[in-house]
């Protein structure tokens, strides 16, 4: 069958693809709770969730280091890319060898097309349809009227943050929070004593890519005085199943500021 991916390639995929290679962790993820983990023939080093799930699937290198050759030899019938998370000339390599579908993903809207697009291609329609119906019906419990102001950083040496063309963004700020950064693109670079003149009501340390700890923790406080937390990254830079569970977790970390 035909499908066209989220930048506008038409792909030949088999009706249903038996041997898949997803190059995202959360993609990995989600096709795991659709029921295909026994299509996943390929994953990525950070496909870690969940734990033990993909036994039989080969590791083929990072999101940015896919080994290529790996990926040949599993002669996969469907790979999954992302034009974010993944590296152009990789991905287009392997496209001449495999259907490749590659994703775009920058906002909720985005990440529930993915699902149901993924969903068609899999002939798992209903169990994604059932998925996005959920996520919706989540957002609307977890959604917090009150808007806190934010800053969350993804890097140190130099502190990088999120701008509002970015998924991270769009999601906490579709949740309720409202990014700092948010009339900027990308990744900025920023300093600590910005951060102090902005005032955010809170300054979230993601785990990734950067895995911020305690000590990052108490030396960001000490020295700009506002409440600094640390957060898992999978629940705010993850699009796919974990979404469930994201709104889960920043509801609890709502609560706290209030």
């Amino acid at each position: 069958m035909t499908f066209t991916d989220h930048i506008g390639t038409p792909i030949q995929i088999p009706n249903p693809p038996e041997r898949i290679v997803s190059l995202v962790p959360s993609i990995t993820e989600l096709l795991f709770d659709l029921g295909l983990q026994k299509q996943i023939v390929g994953r990525t080093k950070f496909c870690i969730f969940p734990n033990e799930g993909y036994p039989n699937a080969k590791i083929v290198g990072g999101t940015k280091n896919v080994h290529v050759d790996i990926v040949r030899q599993l002669k996969p019938d469907l790979v999954i890319a992302n034009k974010e998370e993944n590296v152009k000339e990789q991905v287009d390599e392997i496209s001449k060898f495999s259907p490749t579908f590659t994703t775009v993903v920058k906002t909720r809207d985005d990440a529930l097309k993915m699902m149901a697009d993924l969903g068609q291609i899999t002939e798992r329609k209903i169990q994604s349809q059932d998925l996005i119906a959920e996520i919706q019906e989540n957002f609307k419990t977890n959604h917090i009227e009150k808007q806190f102001k934010v800053i969350y950083l993804i890097w140190k040496k130099p502190y990088m943050t999120v701008g509002g063309d970015t998924y991270i963004s769009n999601f906490i700020s579709d949740f309720g929070f409202k990014n700092c950064f948010e009339n900027q693109i990308r990744y900025p670079s920023i300093q600590l004593e910005e951060i102090q003149e902005i005032k955010p009501d809170l300054i979230m340390l993601s785990s990734e890519p950067y895995p911020f700890n305690e000590q990052d923790k108490e030396e960001i406080y000490k020295k700009t005085g506002i409440n600094t937390v640390l957060v898992d990254g999978s629940y705010c830079s993850w699009y796919g199943s974990r979404m469930l569970k994201s709104q889960n977790y920043l509801r609890q970390l709502s609560n706290k500021m209030t």
